[in-house]
């Protein structure tokens, strides 16, 4: 099955980069190389670090970056970006991307278990290591479960879903895609089953979860923020609002100049805003990607250029 990716919001990354020909610049979600491609297509003598985590597109992004001795592949999650990059001697970097979620090739390779289209072994690991969805399923108590549904996945009946998940595997164990997606529609009423996709919010919520992927998101920005030089850029693709909520959440906290108490009468706490927001509200596709690729239909793109290092944690004086 061939590697396949569509570069959502392709041309409004590269504009938000503002790439230099002599920059370096860090693509944190290779994937299939597309962004990555047409970053190192841009540079002459700076440098693309290109990373993921699936051994898988670490394979495809190397073979098509070939053709680039500027850009380098590295296999790591992104949330790990400044060791590594402090190992390859590369900070500060001018310009980080981020495309966060599942990408073509995992939905479409039932193998990889992404899908409730297909049947296929229970797995949704990102980096092929670690627990597998139908471990967790399989170990975790019907609270947690139904907490990980709710929270991750928003999904009203997640404490039904959750219910009938524990019945199933005292019988047998669930660990395929479509025995899940069976007791997900099950937990429905008539109604909700209706829905063309009634299985997406618990499998969003069962992925996010086998990956860690809000903690690596919060930690991931953080790390990507700290390696960039003053001017240089953060732009992040999200594809649900869990993940838009956390980067907005967290641009704005980087944008914050004085926090002081409002009855204040002047500011004592010195803090400046470490960055600017390069667009208040987030860049969406346009008609014609929209028609070409109809999974861009919940992208949403945030810029943050960096002014300076994140401000330490202030300490009011006691009275």
């Amino acid at each position: 099955m061939e590697f396949t990716h569509f570069s959502v919001l392709l041309q409004e990354c590269l504009d938000g980069l503002a790439i230099r020909p002599d920059g370096r610049y860090v693509d944190g979600t290779a994937g299939g190389a597309g962004h990555s491609r047409e970053i190192a297509k841009r540079l002459t003598t700076g440098r693309l670090y290109a990373l993921d985590q699936d051994p898988d597109a670490v394979a495809v992004a190397t073979e098509r970056l070939a053709p680039y001795p500027q850009a380098t592949v590295i296999k790591t999650n992104f949330r790990d970006m400044k060791p590594v990059l402090e190992k390859e001697d590369a900070l500060p970097v001018d310009g980080v991307l981020l495309d966060l979620g599942v990408s073509s090739w995992q939905l479409d390779n039932p193998a990889r278990g992404f899908s409730y289209r297909e049947d296929a072994p229970l797995d949704m690991r990102m980096s092929q290591s670690g627990m597998t969805a139908a471990e967790l399923l399989a170990s975790a108590p019907e609270s947690e479960i139904a907490r990980i549904l709710w929270e991750y996945g928003e999904e009203r009946y997640s404490r039904s879903i959750a219910r009938n998940i524990v019945r199933a595997r005292e019988k047998s164990p669930v660990e395929t895609t479509l025995q899940l997606a069976e007791i997900v529609k099950s937990s429905m009423p008539a109604a909700a089953r209706r829905d063309k996709n009634p299985c997406k919010r618990t499998f969003q919520a069962l992925r996010i979860a086998v990956n860690s992927e809000l903690d690596a998101l919060s930690q991931g920005i953080d790390e990507a923020f700290d390696c960039l030089s003053p001017g240089g850029r953060l732009v992040i693709i999200t594809f649900h609002s869990l993940e838009d909520r956390m980067v907005k959440q967290k641009f704005a906290a980087l944008a914050k100049g004085c926090i002081c108490p409002p009855e204040f009468p002047v500011c004592v706490c010195g803090r400046t805003p470490a960055a600017k927001l390069i667009n208040k509200k987030p860049i969406l596709p346009g008609e014609k990607e929209l028609a070409e690729n109809h999974r861009s239909a919940s992208a949403k793109l945030r810029i943050l250029e960096k002014i300076h290092a994140r401000n330490e944690s202030i300490k009011f004086p006691k009275e």
